[in-house]
């Protein structure tokens, strides 16, 4: 018999929590790899890692968290434990591929579709293979053709995230970046969510092994690294002041751009020297001298 499915069993609770950890997940990435770009190559990978792990932990918690307000009627859920954090591994990783080929290739086209294509094929598939960990009286059945749109919307997010990463400047534009990659990652949930139905078994009708104390054990960890992340992030003045951009040393010249060194009082300007009439008061053998640059000069003798 078919399964009544309830995505939305405690409101809208779950929704707007797991869209917070979306976007949370989103902005410790951003600025990650923002930071990644104005640092030496020595620490480069380090705040590439960590910006992915922050991505990948986010979107994870963000499918669980959501997940918890998912139920059937019929049955009761749980997880495999074993799967559930293979999940997790496959979102960081795929995420990392990406985050590293924008990180060092930059957002030229060819780089920048191959690591969102890859990108979004590994959040959609830790979100299969997280539902793949369900485990209750029954099997789960997809409509082919809302998961295709949800592996579309999954490629499309991923590919404008990875363009943000290392084209966003400053702290509010990439906030509001990870507020947008935030809504394409739940969007991408429920419509994967959409495509589901399921066949029950045997009902039972019956309260027990709900997912609720199966799942919150597991996203203890995911979010004590999201909170460390922020906490790094938070402490890191560059990123908090957003001053992405690599600061150039200062030029020191014996003359300023645009004349307004010649303008300040006192400033002695060698670049042209003209001495008139230099040895005419003293009989010298000099009556004018004129430096007009700094290899240049030419001069008259007096016969």
């Amino acid at each position: 018999m078919h399964g009544t499915i309830d995505g939305f069993s405690y409101g809208m609770v779950t929704p707007l929590v797991g869209y917070v950890m979306a976007c949370l997940g989103s902005a410790l990435g951003l600025r990650c790899t923002v930071r990644s770009l104005s640092t030496d190559r020595a620490r480069k990978p380090g705040w590439l890692a960590l910006g992915a792990t922050s991505i990948g932990c986010g979107i994870w918690t963000m499918h669980f968290i959501a997940m918890l307000g998912f139920q059937v009627r019929e049955t009761p859920i749980s997880y495999e434990a074993s799967l559930t954090f293979l999940s997790l591994l496959v979102a960081v990783l795929v995420v990392g591929i990406g985050v590293f080929i924008v990180g060092y290739f930059g957002t030229r086209p060819t780089p920048l579709l191959v690591a969102g294509v890859l990108t979004g094929l590994g959040v959609a598939g830790m979100h299969y293979m997280g539902m793949a960990a369900m485990r209750m009286n029954g099997q789960l059945g997809y409509d082919s053709a809302v998961v295709v749109l949800s592996v579309v919307i999954a490629v499309v997010a991923a590919t404008a995230a990875l363009w943000a990463a290392v084209s966003i400047r400053g702290f509010l534009a990439s906030l509001g970046a990870s507020v947008v990659m935030g809504v394409a990652v739940t969007g991408m949930h429920y419509t994967g969510m959409a495509a589901v139905s399921v066949q029950v078994n045997d009902a039972s009708h019956s309260a027990e092994g709900s997912s609720l104390l199966n799942v919150l054990p597991m996203l203890v960890g995911p979010l004590i690294f999201l909170v460390l992340a922020a906490a790094v992030v938070m402490l890191d003045p560059l990123l908090i002041m957003g001053d992405d951009e690599p600061r150039r040393p200062a030029h020191r010249k014996g003359h300023a751009s645009g004349g307004r060194a010649a303008d300040r009082a006192g400033e002695f300007d060698a670049s042209r020297i003209d001495f008139e009439d230099v040895g005419t008061a003293d009989g010298g053998p000099w009556s004018r001298e004129t430096f007009a640059g700094p290899y240049t000069s030419s001069y008259d003798r007096r016969p």
